[in-house]
């Protein structure tokens, strides 16, 4: 077998990790300014995967960028390195870990930022060999003699060899990667900039100036014919280019539009999802299901109407800005380029009317909506409690307001369309009309306004549909708008300096308190009475707490803010001695785990694998799924794993598998032990189970979870 490429000297040790991911992101212009290269003092760098994955999430913060941990698998990993980049690669160097810093890949080259600060340049067949040689020695001598004795060809042995390998190793993981990307969390112009949205704007606005001039050239040459009296076959050619040079001009338009509206959606889509991920409990908690649907609904209607309203919108100011040209040209001249700007300014107006009444009808529809939706996801709870002759009470008065507002709504813009487009043609032919009667004129500079006022109604209509898209843009902004600005909050969470907590305290004991509360005040609206007041509290490593009291004490209030759920009015929280504020919210609640009560929490409609594993990570690893069977079976799940079909495969949550009140705590239960936390806090958790399974339950959280908090009624 041949040596792979020697990249050790083209490789960086993790000591100089920061470093490398500082020189990565600015050399593929992630950042807009050059921050000073971050140290760790007495730190080594990391040695595992967990340890990696927190200091470059923790560095990607400080300089502004964010980073995905992804695994390479052995099957596509040539064809994964060609797309890669910028991104880290782990690989074996040594004793102590290695990265290859991937600035772009490609088909044909790799290039690679050696420790030097060069480039170098490396081809994607190679870099897998690097990546794959401890993975395939093993296996290549007895290859190579299967090989031998079934006698293939010496010439096709490596493709058979490369062959076999594949179907062996085929989902084998090689190594940890880290892709670089942009926090969605950032300027949204510095998204689009580094996407190339504007340059692809300006090539479809370029396309479209010359579908526009070709058009009206197109048309001067045949007017010009025809008015001269003697329609030659000079003219009809000339006409007949123009017409086929202006396809292949709205194709690349098309086609450029396509690209423009797929990557401004994948933008504003990545942002409201990483906003939802920013949002405070309490910001949803008084939310119903019905008005969650409606600001998907909008989130969708917003995307499209954007798209289609913001693409026509500049197209047909173009034209329109192309045509008050025309017109100074014809028979009305300045005149005529003076009623299209007043129109426009008249249109203007009713356009303003037309969305205060989409405003109202907006308001309705949204009432109509969450109202049904909650009468749906609470239809059982009808059946059983509420009387039949109650069940479509208002119905018929919100279906009936519904109608009467969308009427109004679909009647007012009819009429404005008309208005304003057929209106134009009133307005410009009566001053082409006053013009013929007052002013002699030649036939070419009347047919010149003729034209341009018919070309305008045209553009005023584009402008009409596109400022109507925006109109529902703005309506549905109100709705969607508080998502895509929470995702600027992840920003200010970045902590002021870098922080890896040492390993060896969770290996052994340790005076140092684990959680520490101090002085912790908090109360639900600013001039209630606290729920929690001058507060006291240290957990120390190794510890299992009971904490009992009435309902209403404030027990999950508590439990809310310890861990990292909601903030104190007044008072300090640490972990390991580090403040909050210092570590970070994420590497916070990371680091403190907490099974809400069971009307807090959920199932999501997944597998039950990545009900279990969510937390700690997706896709997982086969030692995570052995674990989690482990713990279901100490859990006493393991008679529901064998029920199901498909196992940790199978599909849970309300359109899949139904699982028990009994089923869903021990659910939770499991997902947090999986965490593998420093302090894991169960909020009423075992409420739900019968004394077995109470027993069962206890036994494998006080043998799992290193230091304990459980909140339960007296």
């Amino acid at each position: 077998m041949n040596q792979p490429l020697d990249l050790t000297a083209d490789s960086w040790p993790a000591s100089q990790l920061h470093e490398a991911m500082t020189i990565l992101a600015r050399q593929a212009n992630l950042l807009s300014q050059s921050p000073d290269l971050l140290k760790m003092s007495g730190y080594h760098g990391p040695a595992d995967d967990d340890l990696i994955d927190q200091w470059t999430t923790l560095t990607a913060q400080q300089i502004g960028i964010e980073t995905v941990a992804v695994e390479l698998s052995y099957a596509e990993l040539e064809r994964s390195v060609q797309k890669i980049g910028p991104a880290l690669i782990r690989f074996s160097g040594g004793e102590e870990p290695r990265f290859l810093v991937v600035l772009q890949g490609g088909p044909k080259w790799i290039q690679l930022i050696a420790p030097a600060h060069t480039i170098r340049r490396i081809s994607p067949s190679q870099l897998r060999d690097v990546l794959t040689h401890d993975l395939e020695t093993p296996l290549v001598p007895a290859i190579q003699t299967l090989l031998m004795e079934a006698g293939v060809p010496t010439e096709r042995q490596a493709t058979t060899k490369q062959a076999i390998l594949r179907e062996q190793l085929g989902s084998t993981p090689i190594g940890s990667c880290w892709l670089l990307r942009l926090s969605p969390g950032d300027s949204f112009l510095k998204q689009m900039l580094h996407a190339s949205v504007p340059r692809r704007l300006i090539i479809i606005l370029g396309a479209s100036l010359l579908t526009q001039l070709l058009s009206l050239v197109g048309w001067w040459v045949i007017g010009e014919g025809v008015l001269s009296g003697h329609l030659e076959w000079t003219w009809m050619t000339a006409w007949a280019l123009l017409l086929f040079t202006a396809i292949p001009t709205q194709l690349v338009m098309t086609w450029i539009q396509s690209l423009f509206s797929l990557e401004l959606g994948r933008l504003f889509k990545q942002r409201l999802l990483y906003g939802i991920l920013q949002l405070e409990p309490e910001e949803i908690r008084h939310q119903g299901a019905g008005q969650f649907l409606g600001i998907v609904m909008e989130a969708e209607s917003l995307e499209s109407l954007a798209l289609a309203g913001g693409l026509m919108v500049p197209f047909a100011l173009l034209e329109l800005f192309i045509l008050m040209g025309v017109l100074a040209m014809g028979a009305g001249g300045w005149i005529h380029v003076l009623l299209l700007a007043g129109w426009l300014a008249f249109s203007g107006v009713l356009i303003w009317y037309d969305y205060q009444r989409m405003n109202e009808w907006m308001t309705v529809y949204r009432e109509m909506t969450s109202d049904l939706v909650e009468r749906m996801v609470g239809h059982r709870t009808r059946l059983a409690q509420e009387l039949p002759s109650h069940w479509h009470e208002e119905e018929d008065a919100r279906l009936e307001r519904y109608l009467h507002y969308s009427q109004r709504k679909d009647h007012l813009k009819v009429a404005v369309s008309a208005i304003i487009e057929h209106g134009w043609l009133i307005v410009g032919l009566s001053g082409v009309a006053y013009i013929f009667v007052v002013t002699p004129t030649t036939s070419t500079a009347l047919a010149i306004s003729l034209g341009g006022i018919l070309l305008a109604s045209q553009s005023l209509n584009r402008l009409v549909t596109g400022i109507s898209s925006f109109l529902g843009v703005m309506v549905t902004w109100k709705q969607v708008g508080p998502l895509f600005q929470a995702a600027a909050r992840g920003q200010s969470k970045q902590t002021g300096q870098l922080l890896i907590l040492p390993a060896t305290y969770k290996k052994k004991w340790t005076p140092r308190p684990i959680l520490s509360a101090q002085e912790l005040t908090f109360r639900y609206q600013p001039e209630a009475k606290p729920v929690l007041q001058a507060c006291h509290l240290d957990i120390y490593q190794g510890e299992r707490l009971l904490l009992e009291g009435p309902s209403g004490g404030g027990k999950s209030t508590l439990a809310a803010l310890l861990a990292g759920l909601r903030q104190p009015e007044t008072g300090q929280l640490s972990l390991w001695g580090i403040p909050q504020p210092m570590l970070g919210i994420e590497t916070w609640r990371r680091r403190i785990v907490t099974a809400p009560q069971f009307h807090e929490n959920h199932v999501f409609v997944e597998t039950f694998a990545f009900n279990l594993l969510m937390g700690r990570r997706w896709p997982p690893l086969p030692s995570d799924l052995a674990e989690a069977e482990l713990i279901c079976r100490e859990l006493g799940l393991g008679d529901l794993l064998a029920r199901m079909p498909a196992g940790f495969q199978q599909m849970v949550g309300e359109s899949g598998w139904q699982l028990s009140h009994g089923e869903r705590s021990r659910l939770y239960i499991a997902r947090a032990i999986l965490q593998q936390a420093d302090l894991i806090i169960l909020d009423e958790s075992f409420a739900a189970l019968d004394p077995e399974n109470l027993k069962r339950a206890l036994q494998c959280v006080l043998r799992r979870a290193s230091t304990l908090l459980v909140i339960a009624h007296p």
